[in-house]
């Protein structure tokens, strides 16, 4: 088990160990958020169809969620540096494998053992953000998180540049390489956090003990935080792994968009926009509910999130508006990944956070299930009707937070105190 003690590393301090997480995180981020710009060229050299090949997408974060309470319970047993130093092998060995991937099930598996790694990275490095800032977990869930939203940000154009250039085989091999060893490389200064001295002040808005694993799968508001988890993920998936079909089949990926000072081709202005919206949006909005409450964040980031699936269903073939649009969305959707882990360290205490988080985070599993039904309904009834559906989901999550979530934790923090 590694240490504990703080005193006896430089690295074991609250903020080196949220700028380790964050840097892990966005070398695992082009695993989720660069994907789309693979779909197409593969379905182009085997012609295995654009829905087949998105299953290796589903298979990656259903694997990514799934086994993150496994992972989880291995970091609040022996500490994160062992579990993300596996994780950095599998992430680099997944693309590398995907870069000369030559049937449907090869693809699948190297897009299983990117789940491995990446969900030894994501929930690592969230998890022990939350033990490092128990006074403000959104601000840490969100900053850590921002890592995995933003972290493609840098490198959407030099990977489209690479698939352009030299084959879409390159781009997986070269970035795969380089992704896997500097994760690697950072996962040996994560710490463990010290444990919480006893008779410290527990907030009004915060559990007064810890709650095991399995106390909380018994417990309803975990199960209502994870249908909201579901609502909300599944349009975010849906709209991550397929903007780069949307905007084909839209006929404006290649229409130049001028904004900002720059000139790009709409899919990739908006790839880029997306994610550094999506970056921005985790930490503001973990800062914002640290001030007013996780609910009342929830319900007004899922209300402009409707709003812009709105905008998008109606108007989205004028580039512009799919642009900004989607960018705007991406920065209120990004806001699940601080929100949600850190209303679970509230709700359930410290102690068990990684496990607890990972048992929450197979809700973005359960949603990734439903982005190859988005390919074939797009099929049958156009883009706008998938947005219509991820609109009405992100509504009804705005109300479950309002008036079924609120009261619930209400009744929940009396109960622990009891």
């Amino acid at each position: 088990m590694e240490t504990t003690n703080g005193s006896k590393s430089i690295f074991a301090g609250p903020w080196i160990q949220l700028a380790i997480g964050v840097v892990c995180m966005a070398c695992v981020a082009n695993l989720q958020y660069g994907w789309t710009l693979f779909v197409s060229p593969i379905d182009m050299k085997y012609h295995w169809g654009k829905a087949s090949i998105q299953v290796a997408f589903s298979v990656f974060v259903l694997i990514e969620t799934w086994l993150i309470p496994i992972e989880g319970y291995l970091v609040d047993r022996f500490g994160p540096r062992s579990v993300v130093v596996g994780g950095g092998l599998l992430v680099g060995i997944a693309w590398v494998l995907n870069s000369f991937a030559d049937s449907l099930p090869l693809l699948y598996f190297g897009a299983a053992l990117g789940g491995i790694g990446t969900g030894c990275v994501y929930g690592t490095c969230v998890g022990n953000a939350l033990k490092w800032f128990p006074g403000r977990r959104g601000l840490a869930a969100g900053v850590t998180a921002a890592g995995f939203g933003a972290g493609a940000a840098a490198t959407v154009v030099p990977i489209s540049n690479m698939i352009n250039s030299a084959g879409y085989e390159q781009a997986f091999l070269y970035f795969g390489i380089a992704q896997g060893l500097i994760v690697l490389i950072m996962s040996f200064g994560l710490r463990q956090a010290p444990p919480t001295p006893a008779g410290t002040k527990v907030k009004a808005n915060q559990s007064a003990r810890d709650y095991a694993p399995a106390e909380v799968l018994r417990k309803p508001v975990f199960w209502v935080l994870y249908v909201m988890f579901v609502l909300v993920a599944s349009g975010g998936l849906m709209f991550a792994a397929s903007i780069a079909p949307i905007a084909k089949d839209l006929k404006i990926d290649q229409v130049p968009v001028a904004l900002l000072g720059f000139v790009l081709p709409a899919l990739t202005f908006a790839i880029s926009l997306d994610r550094i919206f999506d970056g921005v949006g985790r930490p503001f909005f973990g800062w914002v509910s640290d001030h007013i409450g996780r609910e009342n964040t929830m319900f007004i980031a899922f209300s402009i999130g409707a709003a812009s699936l709105f905008i998008l269903s109606r108007f989205g073939s004028e580039p512009v508006i799919f642009v900004l649009f989607s960018a705007l969305y991406f920065g209120v959707f990004g806001e699940i990944y601080s929100l949600f882990p850190a209303t679970q360290g509230d709700t359930f205490g410290s102690k068990f956070a990684a496990s607890n988080a990972g048992m929450l985070y197979t809700a973005k599993g359960t949603a990734s299930l439903l982005v190859p039904i988005a390919s074939y309904y797009a099929i049958q009834h156009g883009w706008g009707a998938v947005f219509g559906i991820a609109m009405s989901f992100n509504i009804v999550a705005a109300l479950l937070a309002m008036f079924v979530l609120k009261p619930m934790r209400a009744k929940h923090f009396a109960a622990s105190r009891a």
